[in-house]
């Protein structure tokens, strides 16, 4: 039980850790301090419950509705789009800068939430690691030993999306600086459009 649970944290860890555009969306929320919790919260809840289908063994839907992942890597390529293109507006301009008197000017949470749900549902990787490849590993743990493979899974992903979330504050002092902001905004940029046009490849 116990080596079925180490497993599936550093499996889970090794793949939620890995830089990722949720990542780089939750580190700027976490920056900002806005609406942190709610963020957290979606992405945390949205693994676990993708963790808990893929052991369930639904992620065989998946790999036998190939068109699904398809659709979704055209929205996800969109989507990422669109967002890079917004942050290398930001950057640019050098409008992503946080001021304390522009906090309550930040995005509402309907849009936080909304986007939140884009970067995780759009992209058509998060099924294939946690429902596909989580749940396969996890056949390797039969009976409770599969159950504790997937809280494993589970409490990795909840573990770093607090520590990410939560922890981005720490680096607060460095991004008092509009500069550090532009640079953010720049590289989130590149690395958004990479992801879309990597999709599309």
């Amino acid at each position: 039980m116990l080596t079925a649970l180490l497993s599936g944290f550093t499996t889970g860890a090794g793949l939620i850790i890995a830089i990722g555009s949720q990542n780089a969306f939750v580190l700027r929320q976490g920056l900002m301090r806005h609406h942190i919790g709610a963020v957290v919260a979606i992405t945390s809840l949205s693994d676990i419950l993708l963790i808990s289908c893929g052991v369930a063994g639904i992620g065989i839907l998946v790999e036998a509705w190939p068109s699904l992942i398809q659709y979704l890597r055209w929205g996800g390529a969109a989507f990422l789009a669109f967002y890079g293109l917004q942050a290398a507006q930001r950057a640019w301009s050098g409008s992503g800068a946080l001021h304390a008197a522009q906090q309550t000017a930040s995005a509402s949470l309907k849009t936080v939430v909304l986007t939140c749900l884009a970067f995780t549902f759009l992209n058509p990787h998060v099924y294939l690691d946690t429902m596909v490849l989580l749940g396969s590993l996890s056949a390797n743990y039969p009976g409770f030993g599969q159950i504790a493979f997937a809280i494993g899974a589970c409490c990795a992903s909840l573990v770093w999306f607090i520590a990410l979330g939560y922890g981005a504050r720490l680096l607060r002092p460095v991004f008092n600086s509009p500069l550090a902001w532009r640079i953010l905004d720049a590289s989130i940029a590149v690395f958004m459009l990479t992801l879309s046009a990597l999709m599309l490849s």
